[in-house]
């Protein structure tokens, strides 16, 4: 057994890892990017803590949760379990409701999925309390189905506006759950649309904050089945869960 593998591990886990980060490569090149521009989130609903563990010890360093009750268990289940190894930057990538901010603000470095004046409002109070200022991103939904939460397309820039002139947020970018289509290729409008959305958000924030606009860049976006579409289109941030980890529970 390699060394800080767990005897529980998924022996596919490191192989899957590395096919993922082929493809991320590949969609990168096609676009004349660089794959290290590319993060990797692993989209972990579901999945054990031990397995999100020997993940971050076969190198993931991010980790994706979508709600803040089963991340609880998981963020403590997996620092113990890393041994000697860095543990994983953890991301919130579900729908936040504002009950629930203060503990999103202290089990989270990035919360992806603010969408509402009023959420950054709630997480930006929460985090000058507790002496944190959390990375954010603002969540738009492109796609305009009622399944998925997120602000309008023609609502995003206000809000990114209004969010980062809350000084305990960190105001980094959009996020975007795609259409569900049939195909990849069906993705690329929309996903087309976000990046066209990130630049106009920028040219905002840059006639008032150059600063807050520099650091305005970061385009999450694409999942397992369409995560190379998304670069191709822009995208530095994948959430990629089945690819990484297999079938997700139910």
């Amino acid at each position: 057994m390699p060394p800080h593998e767990s005897p529980t591990a998924d022996p596919a886990l490191g192989p899957r890892l590395s096919a993922v980060r082929e493809r991320i490569r590949q969609a990168a090149e096609r676009a004349g990017r660089a794959a290290g521009d590319v993060r990797l989130v692993g989209a972990s609903k579901t999945v054990a803590a031990e397995q999100l563990a020997a993940a971050v010890r076969a190198g993931l360093a991010d980790l994706g949760e979508n709600r803040v009750q089963e991340a609880e268990a998981k963020v403590s289940a997996v620092r113990a379990a890393l041994v000697n190894v860095p543990g994983p930057t953890w991301h919130l990538i579900g729908h936040l409701q504002s009950n629930k901010a203060r503990r999103a603000v202290a089990l989270f470095d990035w919360i992806e999925s603010v969408d509402s004046p009023g959420l950054a409002d709630a997480l930006h109070r929460i985090a000058g309390e507790s002496g944190k200022k959390p990375s954010v991103l603002v969540e738009v939904n492109v796609a305009g189905e009622a399944s998925k939460s997120g602000v309008a397309p023609e609502d995003a820039a206000a809000l990114v506006a209004h969010a980062a002139r809350l000084t305990h947020l960190d105001v980094r970018g959009l996020m975007t759950v795609g259409p569900h289509v049939e195909t990849p290729e069906e993705a690329r409008p929309a996903f087309a649309r976000m990046r066209a959305l990130l630049a106009e958000a920028r040219r905002g924030l840059a006639a008032r904050d150059g600063a807050a606009a520099a650091r305005f860049d970061q385009l999450s976006m694409g999942m397992s089945g369409d995560f190379e579409v998304a670069i191709e289109e822009g995208a530095t941030v994948v959430r990629v869960g089945s690819a990484l980890f297999g079938a997700r529970l139910t």
